[in-house]
C-alpha cells in the first residue's frame, strides 16, 4: 500500500494494562482451576468436595489476581512518576547537560554531532515537550500513557473468573469418571483458544502458541493430578 500523506503508522501499547491483564488472567485462571479440580478429583471420589474446591480456587484466585495485579500497577506508576518528577527537575536545575545527554542520544542512533546538538536544542526550546522526549528516550515510557491500576485489576478479576469457571462446569451438573474428561477438554480447548489470542497480539505462529499454551497447562494438570492421586492413596 502506497504511504498517503496523513498516515500515521499505529502501534500497540505494550507497557501493559487491561488487555494484559485480562489475557493473563483468563490463563492463569484456567490452569491453576483445572489443576486444582483434577488435584482433588484424584484425591477424592466426592464431587461436592471438588466443586467446593474449584469455586474456593475460583474466588480465591479472581480476588487475590485483581488484587495483585493493582498493587503491581499503582507501584509501576508510581515509581514512573517520581522518575519523571525527577527528570523534570534536572531539566529546570541543569538544562545544558540534558540537552548535551540527548544529544548524545541521537548521536548514538547515527546522527552527526552537530545535527544532533541541533536537534536536542531544539527539542529543548519548549520544556513540554523536552520531558516528553527525555521520558521516552531515557526511561522507554510514555508518560501520557500510564496503565489505569483499577481498569487492570477489573479486567484481570474477571478474566480470571472466566477462565477458572470453565473447567468447573462439568462438576456442576455431575461427577466422577466424565466430569474429569470433560474438564480435562474443556480446558485444552479453552488453553488452545488461549494461545490463539496470544499469537494475534505478538503475531506469533497461531498454531505453534495454541499448542505451547496446551502443553504448560497439561503439565500444571498432571503434577496436581499425580499429587491428589498419591495424597488420596496415602489417606485412604
Amino acid at each position: 500500500m502506497a504511504f498517503k500523506p496523513g498516515m500515521v503508522h499505529q502501534h500497540r501499547n505494550v507497557q501493559g494494562g487491561w488487555a494484559r491483564a485480562a489475557v493473563f488472567g483468563v490463563s492463569d485462571g484456567l490452569v491453576s482451576n483445572v489443576a486444582l479440580i483434577l488435584g482433588f478429583a484424584g484425591a477424592s471420589t466426592d464431587a461436592a468436595l471438588v466443586r467446593v474446591a474449584g469455586v474456593a480456587g475460583l474466588l480465591a484466585g479472581a480476588v487475590s489476581m485483581a488484587a495483585g495485579e493493582y498493587i503491581s500497577i499503582k507501584a509501576q506508576n508510581e515509581l514512573v512518576v517520581r522518575e519523571i518528577e525527577r527528570e523534570r527537575q534536572s531539566l529546570i536545575d541543569e538544562p545544558f547537560r540534558e540537552t548535551m545527554e540527548l544529544a548524545n542520544i541521537y548521536e548514538k542512533r547515527g546522527l552527526g554531532p552537530e545535527q544532533a546538538r541541533r536537534l536536542a536544542t531544539a527539542v529543548h526550546a519548549d520544556p513540554d515537550v523536552a520531558l516528553d522526549v527525555h521520558a521516552r528516550e531515557e526511561l522507554g515510557i510514555d508518560p501520557a500513557e500510564l496503565p489505569q491500576p483499577t481498569l487492570a485489576s477489573f479486567a484481570s478479576l474477571v478474566a480470571f473468573a472466566v477462565g477458572a469457571f470453565l473447567p468447573l462446569i462439568p462438576w456442576l451438573f455431575g461427577g466422577g469418571a466424565g466430569a474429569v474428561i470433560a474438564s480435562i477438554v474443556i480446558g485444552a480447548i479453552a488453553a488452545a483458544i488461549v494461545g490463539a489470542v496470544l499469537a494475534k497480539f505478538t503475531e506469533r505462529s497461531m498454531v505453534r502458541t495454541a499448542v505451547r499454551q496446551v502443553l504448560v497447562a497439561a503439565i500444571a494438570c498432571a503434577f496436581t493430578s499425580a499429587v491428589g492421586s498419591l495424597l488420596g492413596s496415602n489417606v485412604s
